[in-house]
C-alpha cells in the first residue's frame, strides 16, 4: 500500500513548469513558493535532460545520500518543525541534475498529498537554481492530531462506501491515522483500506479517506489497477527459463528472477510455479495451461528489456528486482491487473475462459502500473487515475513497438485483439479516443468525473499527436486520422522522442 498522490504530481512536470516553485537562497523565499513562468517549447530535444543510465548500486547510493540530507532539505524548503521528509526515489539526468522525490510526515503521521520533488542542478552549473515541484501545500499544519471520530466509526463508514459500490465480501483490511493534504486545507483523517472483490470479480483495495474530526468522506480511490486485453499469441518466441536437474521452470534469472505462476482458476496466493521436463512451453491453444504462461513470461521479458534499453531502467523499482506474474485467475475473469501489495501482475482467462489476457501490450500496461506506483504514485481515481491509465497505455504501446513481433505489430490501438464487446473493435484509440464512445479527446473541467480508462483519453491523444502528428496516415497496416481540438495541424517528432519526454 502506498500513500496517495494527486494529479498535480505529474501535471507539474517541468516541461511546462507551471507549478514549479523556484527556491531562493533563503528558506523564507522557499516557503512562499512563487510560481515560475511556463517554459517555452524547446527544440531540438536537450539530451542533457534525458535520464542517466545508472546501475542499481549507483541508484541506491543516490538514495542513501538524499536520506542523509533530509533534515537539511526540509529546513531549506522552509517546512514546519513537525514536518519530516522521506525519500521515495532519486532520478539523475545526463547533465548531472538530480530530481529527488519525497513523501512527508507531520508529527509522525503520513501526509497524503504532501509529496514533492526537489530539482538540484550539478555543481558545474554555477548559475543553476534549486527548485521544487509541490503536489499541493508547501507547508502542512493541523490544529491537533487527536481524532474526534473513532477509527471504528471510520471503518464502518468506509465499509458502507464499498457496499454502495456493489463490492463482494468487503472487509476492513487496515486503518491508519493520516494527514489529508490532497486538496484544500490539510486535515487530520483516517485512511481505511477495504478488501474483498469489486463488482466484476477484480480484487479490491478501496482506500477511503475520512475526516477524523467531522466523519465526512474526503476522498476515495481503488488501489488495484486494471488493464484489459486479449491473448494474442506472439508466435514462436525465445524464453529465458531456468533448469534444475531434469526440470525447467518459467523463472527468468537474467531479468531479476521473474517467475510465472499458474493459479489454476484460484483467486489467492501464488498458485504453482510453471515447471515441466521439457523446455517447450504451451502449444498455442487455450487448452494447454502453459500457453498463457508463455505469453505472460514473454510479455514480462519484453517489458523488462523495453524499460532497460529505452530508459536505462532496471526493473519496476529500478533496483534490478523483478515482479512476478500469475495466470489463469478465477473463472471467466475478463481482465488483468497490477497489485502493488504483492508486487505482481495477474491475468484472467477472459469470457468463458477462452481468451487469456496475456498479450504484449497488456503485459506492458500492467507492469507500467508498477512503475507508476513506485515513482509518481498516481491515485487510481479522477484525472490522476486517467494519467495513471494513460501512462500504462503509452508504455504498453511502446513495448508492442519495441518487441517488433510480426505476429503482433506495434499500433496505437489499445486491446485491439480483444473482442470484449463482441464488435471486433479495440478498447481504446490513441489517435481519436472518443471513437470508443466514452473517452475524451481533450481536457475539460469535467474530465475527472470519467472512469479512469476514459479520462486517459487526452494524454493518450497527446502521445499519438506528439509521435505521429495529425491527419490521415497508415502505420503497420493500420489507418489513423487524428484531429486536434483547434483544427491546427501538428507535426509529430517521432515515437522514440515522445516516449523519452513522457518518461
Amino acid at each position: 500500500m502506498h500513500p496517495t498522490r494527486l494529479t498535480a504530481a505529474l501535471a507539474a512536470l517541468t516541461l511546462t513548469a507551471g507549478l514549479a516553485g523556484t527556491l531562493a537562497s533563503t528558506a523564507a523565499a522557499a516557503a512562499e513558493g512563487g510560481s515560475a513562468p511556463a517554459a517555452r517549447h524547446l527544440s531540438p530535444l536537450r539530451t542533457g535532460a534525458l535520464e542517466a543510465k545508472l546501475s542499481p548500486a549507483q541508484h541506491k547510493a543516490l538514495i542513501r545520500s538524499a536520506q542523509d540530507k533530509t533534515a537539511d532539505t526540509a529546513r531549506t524548503l522552509g517546512l514546519g518543525a513537525k514536518e519530516k521528509l522521506v525519500v521515495k526515489d532519486v532520478v539523475k539526468d545526463a547533465d548531472g541534475t538530480l530530481h529527488t522525490r519525497y513523501e512527508r510526515t507531520y508529527d509522525g503521521l503520513p501526509v497524503l498529498g504532501g509529496d514533492l520533488v526537489v530539482h538540484t542542478p550539478p555543481a558545474s552549473l554555477a548559475a543553476g537554481t534549486v527548485s521544487a515541484t509541490y503536489n499541493n501545500k508547501h507547508r502542512i499544519a493541523v490544529s491537533s492530531t487527536t481524532a474526534t471520530v473513532a477509527k471504528s466509526a471510520a471503518e464502518s463508514k468506509a465499509l458502507k462506501t464499498a457496499k454502495a459500490l456493489d463490492a463482494a465480501k468487503p472487509a476492513a483490511d487496515s486503518a491508519r491515522k493520516v494527514i489529508w493534504a490532497g486538496d484544500g486545507t490539510p486535515k487530520l483523517a483516517w485512511e481505511t483500506v477495504i478488501g474483498g472483490f469489486q463488482d466484476d470479480g477484480t480484487p479490491s483495495k478501496l482506500h477511503v479517506i475520512t475526516d477524523a474530526t467531522t466523519g465526512k468522506e474526503l476522498y476515495r480511490y481503488q488501489g488495484i489497477e486494471t488493464g484489459v486485453g486479449n491473448t494474442r499469441y506472439s508466435g514462436q518466441v525465445s524464453l529465458t527459463t531456468t533448469q534444475s536437474g531434469s526440470s525447467y521452470t518459467l523463472t527468468d534469472a537474467t531479468r531479476g528472477g521473474h517467475k510465472t505462476y499458474n493459479l489454476n482458476h484460484g483467486t489467492s496466493g501464488t498458485g504453482t510455479l510453471f515447471s515441466q521436463s521439457s523446455d517447450t512451453w504451451g502449444d498455442g491453444t487455450n487448452s494447454n495451461a502453459a500457453t498463457a504462461g508463455a505469453d505472460a513470461a514473454y510479455g514480462a521479458q519484453e517489458t523488462w528489456d523495453f524499460y532497460k534499453n529505452t530508459f536505462g531502467r532496471s526493473g519496476i523499482k529500478n533496483d534490478g528486482q523483478a515482479a512476478y506474474s500469475r495466470v489463469h485467475y478465477g473463472n471467466s475473469y475478463a481482465n488483468a491487473y497490477w497489485d502493488d501489495s504483492c508486487f505482481c501482475m495477474t491475468y484472467g482467462d477472459g469470457t468463458g475462459n477462452n481468451d487469456p489476457l496475456t498479450s504484449l501490450d497488456i503485459a506492458g500496461h500492467e507492469m507500467s502500473h508498477g512503475v507508476t506506483s513506485n515513482t509518481a504514485g498516481l491515485n487510481y481515481s479522477g484525472e490522476s487515475g486517467g494519467l495513471n491509465e494513460a501512462t500504462s497505455d503509452i508504455f504498453g504501446t511502446g513495448v508492442e513497438f519495441y518487441a517488433n513481433n510480426s505476429s503482433d505489430p506495434g499500433d496505437y490501438l489499445i486491446g485491439e485483439k480483444v473482442d470484449i464487446n463482441g464488435t471486433g473493435a479495440p478498447l481504446r484509440y490513441m489517435d481519436k479516443p472518443s471513437k470508443d464512445g466514452n473517452s475524451a479527446d481533450s481536457w475539460s473541467s469535467s474530465l475527472g468525473n470519467l472512469d479512469v480508462h476514459y479520462s486517459s483519453g487526452p494524454a493518450n491523444h497527446m502521445f499519438y499527436l506528439l509521435s505521429e502528428g495529425s491527419g490521415t496516415k497508415t502505420i503497420n497496416g493500420v489507418t489513423y486520422n487524428s484531429p486536434t481540438s483547434d483544427g491546427v495541424a501538428v507535426t509529430g517528432i517521432g515515437r522514440d522522442a515522445a516516449l523519452q519526454i513522457w518518461y
